[in-house]
């Protein structure tokens, strides 16, 4: 019999061949199709970089256009959608709101014409397009107040800030939570992206896809680490707590929120771009405490961690980004989906390109020809 090797977490074993996106995690490169984070953070858009990463190519003028167009008429979400959100607890989390409402746009949409390009087109405007609508849309209601409306005269991340505050961003706002965008969009074959191709192999619907996603997305040691971050700053309280609060979470064992990458052995390009991005709020609108915490827990943990390749990844400066904006700290994550969006839908599309339903195999290390004991005996 043949024995396979078991690795946790499939570590290291290839799930996929893809052209989307490449990381280096020892010389801190991240790559959408061939096209260097830091170029496209500096040049680009978040929906021209979605374009790039679904398509395969950057837009021209005209097709960025079209495609802007589309995205922009399809903001609005259907009343039936926005009336079940209401009926959601108060108390539920952004996210699971949000995985429901997901899946929930599948009823409206069921067919499954999957090797029709149109279908996939109208699939990826709509889920982009809907995705922010719906999360902005939560956050109001559940603070017992109706939905804002999108605006077409705004872009879209101008849209979502509008939506999600009842008034028009600063501008500089707009354009860096733009950015985070573009920074959160894809990242290879991590767990949601590896969710969202296990369930597309299935040939199931987009919805259900991006709600599969969703869901893993969710989770602490994935997007949600960005909440704990926050969480663990508050902790800490003040800069001279950084050191005694790092060793004594390193002499239990204890994990350190927004430190450490699968893949990076190096600072994530990504949260050097961000905490460019928070030093260039907090110039504009004050500082935050938090921030100089970070710094100096930044300074602790590679003092002694360095060495093992344990520096800042995108979640420790992102929430700090969100704070300064005003953003809830539960709305962390599903403004991280809000992007990855672009990231699962490019996966999709590659999964059906060349698609085979995902079956691995396992290591049973159970019982062998064990006896039936009859219910009156046990």
């Amino acid at each position: 019999m043949m024995v396979c090797e078991y690795k946790p977490g499939l570590e290291g074993i290839p799930a996929a061949q893809s052209s989307i996106s490449y990381v280096d995690g020892q010389k801190g490169i991240l790559e959408y199709r061939g096209i260097r984070i830091e170029e496209l953070a500096a040049k680009s858009t978040f929906l021209e970089t979605a374009y790039l990463l679904i398509w395969g190519e950057l837009p021209s003028k005209e097709e960025l256009q079209a495609f802007e167009e589309e995205v922009r008429f399809h903001r609005r979400i259907k009343y039936r959608i926005r009336d079940m959100m209401k009926c959601f607890p108060e108390s539920g989390h952004p996210m699971d709101a949000l995985q429901a409402s997901a899946a929930a746009l599948g009823l409206f949409y069921s067919l499954r014409d999957l090797h029709n390009p149109a279908y996939i087109r109208d699939s990826v405007v709509r889920l982009i397009a809907t995705i922010p609508t719906m999360v902005a849309a939560f956050q109001l209601m559940r603070k017992g107040n109706d939905p804002v409306k999108p605006r077409d005269d705004l872009d879209y991340s101008a849209n979502f800030l509008y939506m999600l505050n009842e008034k028009e961003p600063d501008a500089l706002a707009a354009k860096i939570f733009d950015i985070c965008l573009i920074l959160h969009v894809e990242h290879t074959m991590n767990a949601s992206t590896f969710s969202a191709r296990v369930t597309a192999s299935t040939l199931t619907d987009p919805y259900a896809v991006v709600a599969s996603a969703v869901g893993t997305l969710g989770g602490p040691l994935h997007g949600g680490a960005n909440e704990e971050v926050i969480q663990m700053l508050e902790e800490i309280g003040s800069v001279e707590n950084v050191r005694p609060y790092v060793e004594e979470r390193l002499q239990n064992k204890q994990k350190l929120m927004g430190f450490g990458h699968r893949v990076y052995k190096v600072k994530d390009p990504r949260a050097i771009i961000l905490q460019d991005l928070a030093e260039q709020l907090f110039d504009k609108f004050g500082g935050d405490k938090y921030y100089d915490i970070a710094q100096e827990m930044e300074r602790v943990v590679e003092e002694k961690l360095g060495h093992k390749g344990i520096y800042p990844n995108v979640d420790f400066y992102s929430g700090l980004v969100y704070r300064k904006m005003g953003i809830p700290t539960d709305l962390f994550t599903p403004i991280f989906a809000i992007a990855r969006v672009a990231g699962w839908l490019a996966h999709w599309k590659e999964q059906l390109a060349e698609n085979r339903i995902f079956r691995p195999t396992q290591v049973y290390n159970g019982k062998h020809e064990a006896p039936y004991t009859p219910l009156e005996q046990r």
